[in-house]
């Protein structure tokens, strides 16, 4: 297989810069009509000590505009010192008015000081650049200035990639809904600047799950500190008094983020409520809830994402949110071209798709094959896994649970999203009696990348299909027969055409194994371009295999070069849109199929073996994570990567009902929502500092007033070194791998949303979510005789279910200092607070009805208490009287 960090992201071009530098051309060929001469008088002359001034009359001292122009629709003239222009309101974009200087000298390697002062009559946010002014119009410098009725000075600081004699300064003032007037004045820019020094806001140096913990749940949190003995901490509810206190464990410097750091436990204290902070010293970590249901709506709205996503709909404000509410794109309706008869690129197909619908792919408007393939599965996996792990409940999935306009159907709210992108994939098909018949178009989108910001409904760009490719084809030979599984007890004929459709191009794709992605067709939208398919072979065969029985596709998942291999299935680093045979094998491990025992055995074996690895990984990292890809090299989307992982360590605590991966689980939460080195949550509305600022051109605040943050439940893509967009190299060079993040909407390579990482978001929300609510099929009692100093305990654990349970696993914390020293009949371990029985050698199953009894000695100080609440495999155990 290609290296993982070649599947982890999906390259593109920064489309939404070039959208604006293309237009700037059509702008530069009407300037000398609409602004004033572009004839310049001679620059003043350098003092020694002054970098000479490049901007020609930036005070407007002597009443003149030369040589400043600007766009036919908006005049402008010198008022009072300034100049002013009149900019129109209901202009879409940023471009569609600007203020510019030309013949700007810039030097490569230099480091520039841009100043001005501003105002605007409404408050407005515009965007300033610095560019060339000549095709491909490269940025050296582009900022987005918020203005309002204040004079406020403002200062940019770049530093020069390249020569240009003949650079230009671009205020691009146009994207309000309101018409405004906008002053400028002392505008300056001049060489010989310190280049500037970005050091991200951090916070607090105590870092903690910003959303909160379970009750029964692990509590832990890393803290920031140059000491290197241990600390005290102390937890306080939200009065400020302490109720709970224990001291930190050095960890030294964490590789990650080179930060040296302390970790600190908390999780005996059980008592739910709003408000508690952590202290150590003088520092206080961010707020955060302890309670059952204190993820339930991080799973509501990390699926409501999807139908912020949907094309071809009107989103409706009474279910996404007044602001959130905008008419469909992407129809036939002007301006769109629309995706409703959607031609091929020139020179791949003769005749047009109807290929409304789907979802939006990500921070674009493009819509991949490959990518919603991954989404769809994960969406159906959280909603399957209902059905096949014990003890989960599916009523927060079900009919009028989530956002979604289909509620009362009769259908699964979450079932009903995924057909939105089911039957675009489906449209994707190659029609019968062409070339390539069955195979899937790899993507559709812009001919050339759609602007930021930019409303889909407002789009006028030509809409193509892109070549088939195998890897769109096996997205949808896996995807269809996953789909006609759930579906047939809602819609028997939905599931015919999914099945009917994952054959044709399960068959397509065996006829045609090696047509690829071009990896160089990145214009208007991302390449994903991805030269080995044996894993979406391997995955796409599961799936045929588990719905249809059929032995064909069960020798090909045994003859795979994957099968029995856990770090080809699951690599290290987590799956992605690019290596999908984990997706095959999590379903052989938990669906019901035809595979023998051995078989089963063999699968399962894959699951835990990763998921051990994960496990380890996020016991060694000093910030809890899953996640420890080789060399610290975290990838575009490494946020995904840890959440993928910690789907695969859920999938094991449900085969195995050990805690060790839930716990695992937990942390990977955790470390998303603000345990981690930025102490930055990373889903948007979730947790005290959370990310709003994601690449996307529909949600884009930061560009324009008037249009929305993300929808909360966002998922940021999160840290990536290798830096792959102008934002990210000009404020994070030099950055540890885990602190190369920032919360900037021009920052696409660590800062874009995507339907393939908001997935894994949902699944594990939807995991962590029921943990308090998953009910065991297990009563304890709990018998202890105590002493001075001292106590015996005797405990039986029995099976109250109707099915054998093999192995058992009981789990607890004391609420005090009990200390167990001799145990009998069960495998028992303390950490802390924290004891975990397993069976002895010979009683690892439990049949319905039977019971296993062990004990303890131990030894204890001051008021004890007993235990009140026993986890078995993940479920709660009731509590015999």
């Amino acid at each position: 297989m290609i290296p993982h960090s070649l599947h982890s992201y999906h390259p593109r071009p920064p489309g939404h810069a070039r959208r604006v530098r293309t237009r700037l051309l059509g702008t530069m060929a009407v300037a000398g009509l609409f602004g004033a001469a572009l004839v310049a008088p001679a620059r003043a002359a350098a003092t020694a000590d002054d970098p000479p001034e490049q901007i020609v009359n930036g005070d407007f001292a002597n009443g003149s505009t030369a040589p400043w122009w600007w766009t036919a629709n908006n005049p402008a003239s010198v008022v009072d010192g300034r100049l002013c222009a009149d900019i129109p309101g209901d202009t879409a974009n940023p471009w569609d008015a600007i203020v510019g200087q030309s013949d700007l000298p810039l030097i490569a390697g230099e480091s520039y000081t841009l100043s001005y002062t501003a105002t605007a009559s409404v408050p407005v946010t515009i965007t300033t650049n610095v560019q060339m002014a000549v095709d491909p119009y490269t940025t050296e410098l582009s900022e987005h200035d918020q203005l309002d009725a204040t004079a406020v000075p403002i200062t940019h600081t770049f530093t020069a990639k390249a020569d240009n004699d003949a650079a230009q300064l671009a205020f691009q003032v146009g994207g309000s809904s309101k018409a405004f007037t906008l002053c400028l004045d002392d505008i300056s820019l001049r060489g010989g600047a310190t280049p500037p020094v970005y050091t991200p806001d951090t916070g607090s140096p105590v870092r903690v799950n910003q959303v909160g913990y379970l009750p029964d749940g692990p509590k832990d949190g890393t803290f920031v500190t140059g000491a290197t003995d241990p600390q005290t901490w102390t937890l306080k509810n939200a009065a400020g008094t302490a109720v709970a206190t224990g001291a930190t464990v050095p960890g030294g410097t964490d590789p990650t983020s080179e930060q040296n750091v302390q970790t600190f436990d908390f999780s005996s204290y059980t008592t739910a409520g709003d408000g508690y902070t952590v202290s150590i010293g003088d520092q206080t970590s961010e707020p955060f809830t302890i309670a059952k249901d204190v993820y339930s709506s991080l799973r509501t709205d990390s699926l409501a994402y999807y139908y912020d996503q949907r094309s071809g709909i009107a989103i409706d404000g009474s279910i996404a949110g007044a602001a959130y509410a905008r008419p469909a794109g992407h129809l036939d309706v002007a301006p769109n071209t629309g995706d409703n008869h959607v031609p091929c690129q020139p020179g791949v197909c003769d005749y047009t798709l109807d290929a409304a619908g789907g979802w939006y792919d990500a921070g674009d408007q493009g819509k991949y094959v490959v990518n919603g393939g991954i989404s769809v599965a994960e969406l159906m996996n959280t909603y399957e896994r209902t059905l096949t792990a014990g003890g989960v409940d599916g009523t927060p999935l079900g009919d009028g649970k989530l956002k979604v306009p289909e509620k009362g159907n009769g259908v699964p709210d979450i079932l009903d999203e995924a057909r939105w992108e089911l039957d675009f994939l489906m449209e994707m098909q190659v029609p019968d009696g062409q070339p390539l018949a069955g195979m899937a178009h790899h993507k559709l989108h812009d001919q050339a990348w759609t602007g930021l910001p930019q409303a889909p409904d407002t789009d006028s760009q030509p809409r193509l299909l892109h070549s088939p490719s195998t890897a769109a084809t096996l997205n949808l030979a896996a995807a269809g027969a996953q789909c006609a599984r759930l579906f047939r007890p809602y819609d028997a004929a939905f599931a015919d055409r999914c099945l009917t459709a994952s054959r044709k191009a399960w068959a397509a794709a065996k006829a045609h194994p090696a047509v690829y992605a071009d990896p160089n067709d990145s214009t208007g939208g991302g390449a994903y371009s991805d030269s080995n398919v044996t894993d979406e072979f391997y995955w796409a065969a599961s799936e045929l295999f588990i719905t249809t029985g059929d032995d064909a596709y069960r020798q090909e998942v045994l003859t795979s070069p994957l099968h029995g291999h856990s770090d080809a299935v699951f690599p290290p680093d987590g799956f992605s849109w690019g290596s999908t045979a984990a997706l095959g094998a999590l379903d052989l491990a938990t669906v019901p199929n035809k595979l023998t025992s051995d078989q089963l055995a063999t699968v399962r074996a894959m699951v835990t073996d990763a998921a051990d690895g994960y496990a380890r990984d996020s016991q060694d990292a000093l910030y809890g994570l899953p996640y420890a890809p080789a060399g610290n090299h975290y990838v575009w989307g490494s946020n995904s990567q840890v959440l993928n992982n910690a789907v695969v360590l859920g999938v094991a605590g449900d085969l195995t009902g050990d805690t060790t991966y839930r716990d695992a689980v937990v942390h990977a939460l955790d470390y998303i929502l603000g345990r981690n080195p930025l102490n930055q949550s990373y889903v948007t509305g979730f947790g005290e500092r959370n990310s709003h600022n994601q690449h996307s051109r529909i949600w884009a605040h930061q560009l324009n007033a008037d249009l929305p943050n993300p929808p909360a439940g966002t998922l940021a893509g999160g840290p990536d070194n290798q830096l792959e967009d102008p934002k990210a190299q000009s404020k994070l060079t030099g950055c540890a791998p885990a602190m190369c993040y920032i919360d900037d909407i021009e920052s696409y390579s660590t800062n874009e949303s995507a339907i393939n990482w908001n997935a894994p978001l949902a699944w594990v929300a939807s995991y962590v979510d029921g943990l308090s609510s998953r009910k065991a099929p297990c009563q304890v009692t709990y018998t202890a005789y105590r002493w001075g100093g001292g106590f015996t305990t005797m405990v039986t654990l029995k099976n109250t279910g109707s099915t054998a349970i093999s192995p058992w696993q009981l789990a607890w914390s004391f609420a005090d200092n009990q200390k167990i020293t001799d145990r009998w009949q069960a495998d028992i371990t303390q950490s802390g607070q924290n004891v975990s029985a397993k069976p002895a050698s010979w009683n690892g199953s439990l049949s319905p009805g039977a019971s296993v009894n062990f004990g303890f000695n131990g030894t204890s100080s001051g008021q004890v208490s007993d235990p009140k609440t026993f986890t078995m495999n993940g479920g709660t155990c009731t509590t015999a009287k």
